[in-house]
């Protein structure tokens, strides 16, 4: 273990040997699942609470809106782990079934229509949204039906303590972890004064709450912190904010609109070879800013919370998806579909309630296993299992937050696209 200068948190430092995240194509799927986007809604969707033997799983993951690089690897990390369950004989002696629906963002009810297209087909889970706000929205409704929520990429630090009936699970880490991690890169890259412009929502302003204090506590100074307004056309009043203050070093947290403020941070003199920039998951892409003149981005750097795809894992993925570049949050997704899946064989049940209840003792303190076929044959054997995931070892605490996980650190070059091995990854506990 080594301590994070300067706040000082233990946090374990990972070569960073594996490929990393390019964000570009489309979204796949495998012949071992069904997709459906065109059932029609209903509005009062029936709950699924009872089960009915077969193990039904939806996605409510970005295919289209602010977020929508992130959705193919997702995708693609749930139709992996589907394939590999149902190969391995599925779930209660039956194939587990899988829809494939958007998520889209907050500015449409894309998200709210899928979910009562899930609900009507009878889903046990509900595996997304990868955006804070879009699962916010729902969440009510996926719970209140009997359905488990399980977020991939939900990092919103709301989510520890929301209402959701013990429905709510999430492999990647709420905004407390990575906010330390990037808070404490940027103090001891040696910015004593710092610029936040964020996005005005549950993960913007929640994740730059954690900067925000990480860095205050690290002995440098916020001079000017900036929630604005995402749908926002122009963002020179709220980059004129930063430039008065004239900061060393410039935090950026947002989504596809941090394009237009990057664009506006160099046209009011504030670029990234005098001011250091730093991203987060939200608006660490490889498509974003390609456009832009070269070496816009040179040097910046970002954090986006998972471990390292194994190359393995990335191969496997790209066979069900050839066009995949981007494997953000695959592992996590794919890890979800496998919890899930065991929790319904713990539970002899695919009732949502059932399923959630075995979530947390098939993610620790049994015996180890790494896939679905070699955790539920121990299972038929009567024995405890301990998940141990290609995003981590997961083992839920009683919020349904991973207890520990893993952030990496990226860094962008020249051609405006981040490097395909990331800098570092930081392992640490999410109580701190």
């Amino acid at each position: 273990m080594i301590r994070i200068a300067p706040v000082g948190r233990a946090l374990a430092v990972v070569a960073a040997t594996s490929l990393a995240l390019t964000a570009c194509g489309g979204g796949g799927g495998d012949t071992a699942t069904q997709t459906s986007q065109s059932a029609a809604p209903s509005s009062s969707a029936p709950a699924a609470a009872k089960g009915d033997g077969t193990l039904t799983l939806g996605t409510l993951l970005p295919q289209t809106g602010s977020l929508a690089f992130l959705g193919p690897p997702e995708i693609a990390g749930v139709s992996l782990a589907v394939k590999e369950i149902n190969e391995a004989g599925g779930v209660l002696g039956k194939p587990v079934t899988k829809y494939d629906t958007d998520s889209g963002d907050t500015t449409t009810n894309i998200a709210s229509q899928s979910v009562d297209k899930l609900l009507a087909q009878k889903a046990d889970a509900i595996i997304g949204a990868a955006s804070s706000s879009v699962s916010e929205s729902v969440i009510d409704k996926i719970t209140g039906a009997g359905v488990v929520q399980f977020s991939p990429a939900n990092t919103s630090d709301k989510f520890t303590t929301i209402n959701d009936k013990g429905l709510y699970f999430r492999t990647s880490p709420p905004d407390k972890l990575q906010g330390r991690v990037l808070g404490d890169l940027v103090v001891s890259d040696g910015n004593d004064t710092v610029g936040i412009l964020a996005m005005q929502d549950s993960y913007g302003t929640g994740l730059a709450d954690q900067v925000q204090k990480t860095v205050t506590d690290g002995g440098a100074e916020v001079v000017e912190r900036v929630d604005y307004d995402p749908k926002a056309a122009d963002f020179s009043a709220d980059v004129a904010k930063v430039k008065a203050k004239n900061p060393k070093g410039i935090v950026l947290i947002g989504f596809e609109e941090t394009a237009k403020v990057v664009a506006e941070l160099v046209k009011q003199g504030l670029p990234a070879d005098k001011h250091k920039w730093y991203m987060v998951d939200g608006n660490t892409s490889n498509t974003n800013y390609v456009k832009m003149p070269k070496g816009t981005l040179d040097g910046v750097k970002g954090t986006i919370p998972g471990a390292a795809a194994p190359e393995e894992f990335q191969s496997k993925l790209k066979a069900i998806d050839p066009k995949l570049q981007d494997f953000s949050y695959a592992p996590e997704s794919y890890d979800a579909a496998n919890l899930l899946a065991l929790a319904a064989e713990a539970a002899k049940s695919d009732a949502g309630v059932d399923i959630a209840a075995k979530l947390a003792e098939v993610s620790k303190g049994g015996e180890k296993c790494k896939s679905f076929k070699e955790c539920v044959d121990l299972l038929k054997a009567g024995k405890d299992i301990d998940y141990e995931g290609v995003s981590g070892p997961v083992e839920f605490n009683e919020a349904g937050d991973p207890a520990v996980a893993t952030i990496g650190i990226y860094q962008y070059g020249a051609n405006n696209k981040y490097a395909t091995k990331a800098l570092e990854y930081r392992t640490g506990n999410i109580a701190g």
